[in-house]
């Protein structure tokens, strides 16, 4: 049922993000670095996990370069043939490389240097996470792939505790996604608008 659930929000989010122009992106890409560099979270951070973003998503560029103008390090993620995800040091925009993946289906801008393995992420002060939606309790929707899911995982078996955060449009933070056992809640999402905590 939630699974079920899980697939129509996707489908739906991912039309509406469909819609969008690349102007509507690229402002949304100002508005969420400025917002998201404005939170304590990162302003205190010194290593920050992120992502790059792709097509119509709620864009990143801007808030990586202007992570790494502050001297933070910044770690991005490089998808593994089972899902999971390792790390590489994010240098510049001269520093990645497009990856394609599922058999050619999608491309991702990935880092090209040396790689840190999986529990890089365990050292991050706060880590940025992808997402369809939000809801009022903290719950994320994840596209379905897992990788972040594992993520999670292994920053509780690790005992570490980074702020979570995802970067959102202002149309995805929603009173109620659907969520199964092993969801866990982050502790604020951004949007182009403002942010919100939780917890």
């Amino acid at each position: 049922m939630d699974d079920h659930a899980k697939r129509t929000w996707r489908r739906e989010i991912l039309l509406a993000r469909g819609r969008l122009t690349a102007d509507d992106v690229r402002e949304s890409e100002t508005a969420l670095a400025g917002r998201a560099l404005g939170l304590p979270e990162l302003a205190d951070a010194r290593t920050v996990a992120a992502y790059v973003s792709v097509g119509s998503e709620p864009g990143t560029p801007a808030l990586l370069d202007a992570l790494r103008a502050r001297g933070v390090r910044v770690l991005l993620p490089a998808l593994l043939p089972d899902n999971d995800l390792d790390w590489g040091p994010y240098t510049g925009e001269g520093s990645l490389a497009p990856v394609r993946h599922g058999g050619g289906r999608m491309t991702l801008l990935e880092p090209s240097g040396e790689r840190l393995g999986p529990d890089a992420v365990t050292g991050a002060d706060a880590v940025l996470l992808p997402g369809l939606a939000v809801d009022a309790r903290g719950m994320r929707l994840g596209r379905g792939g897992g990788s972040y899911d594992r993520v999670l995982a292994r920053l509780e078996r690790a005992g570490a505790h980074p702020a979570l955060v995802v970067l959102l449009y202002d149309t995805e933070v929603v009173e109620r996604v659907p969520e199964e056992p092993h969801d866990r809640p982050v502790h604020a999402v951004v949007t182009p608008s403002g942010v919100r905590r939780f917890g």
